[in-house]
């Protein structure tokens, strides 16, 4: 499909539904016009054991976002700074390629504001014989309709669950219905995809069915990241497989420290974002998760958020080969 046959005119594509014309060049709260732009597409091997392997996942990181948090590791692209243009043609050939580096998946990473685009070039890469499993990583601010309509195109959800407070989901996303659209949309991906399903890929044991939620601790806010687990546990038990991570890092306060006005105004606003999540309370969570009877989760070593998981997003893979 070309891309001028995407219809975006009243655009209803995430929970905000700010109903701007993008096909006509006006951008939604998104950051978005209809032209599809993307920031890097590479073998990334910071995922979950059964995305990345040992073979790496084929992420496609698309730029702008529609929830745009304060907090955001990937301010860079959610916010347009990192990109380029290309066509539905091109991000076929994209598929494709990673596909040929040996990727254990295709990754679409925040691909919500273009998922017609994304839809479209996975039916071109398909007739070309791609046949990687597709993971569409959310942040989980998605409408219970566009679950529906990914219906034979996403194969496993690696799901964010943020908030389970709504004072909390508008205090850094504004975004206060966050809780009950994220459960609602966790919902339909269960309903659709089932309980996880696994081959062995290369040597590799990955995930083809399913969905993975992850939730992102953030300092200060224990007691919320434990009603998270609770909620999904007690709503899903095991047919979602659910990490728990500790990897936040305080880049607002390293944008404020260079001078960034926007950046200095929220610091001011959220100070608790200064800091990283004290390993004492990341283990309060995991002993929480445990004392719910979760035997099986994803969790991550002490240190982890000294180490960058943030890709250099340099257009590697973009342009063509």
């Amino acid at each position: 499909m070309p891309q001028s046959e995407i219809d975006i005119s009243s655009c209803d594509l995430c929970p905000r539904s700010c109903g701007v014309d993008r096909s006509a060049g006006a951008r939604g709260v998104c950051g978005a016009d209809g032209r599809l732009r993307i920031a890097r597409a590479a073998l990334h091997f910071w995922e979950e054991p059964p995305i990345s392997g040992t073979h790496g996942s084929g992420t496609v990181f698309f730029s702008w976002c529609p929830l745009r948090c304060v907090y955001c590791q990937n301010a860079v692209i959610a916010d347009g700074e990192a990109g380029a243009e290309i066509s539905i043609e091109r991000l076929a050939q994209i598929y494709s390629e990673l596909q040929a580096k040996g990727a254990l998946n295709i990754n679409l990473v925040t691909p919500t504001h273009y998922a017609p685009h994304a839809r479209a070039a996975l039916d071109l890469a398909r007739g070309q014989g791609m046949d990687l499993p597709v993971v569409w990583n959310t942040s989980g601010y998605e409408t219970v309709r566009a679950v529906r309509e990914n219906r034979g195109y996403a194969d496993v959800y690696l799901a964010d669950f943020k908030y389970a407070s709504s004072e909390l989901a508008a205090r850094y996303s504004k975004a206060p219905d966050y809780p009950q659209v994220a459960l609602d949309a966790l919902s339909a991906m269960v309903d659709e995809l089932g309980d996880p399903c696994f081959d062995e890929y290369e040597g590799d044991e990955r995930i083809t069915r399913g969905v993975v939620v992850r939730h992102l601790m953030l300092p200060g806010a224990l007691e919320d990241s434990k009603r998270v687990v609770q909620t999904v546990w007690e709503h899903f038990g095991s047919s979602v497989l659910l990490s728990i991570m500790n990897q936040y890092t305080p880049v607002l306060a390293e944008s404020a420290k260079a001078g960034d006005a926007w950046a200095c105004r929220e610091l001011e606003r959220c100070s608790e974002l200064a800091r990283r999540v004290p390993n004492e309370d990341y283990e309060r969570l995991l002993d929480f998760a445990d004392s719910l009877g979760i035997e099986d989760y994803f969790w991550q070593e002490g240190g982890a958020a000294e180490e960058s998981f943030i890709p250099a997003f340099d257009l590697e893979g973009v342009l063509s080969e």
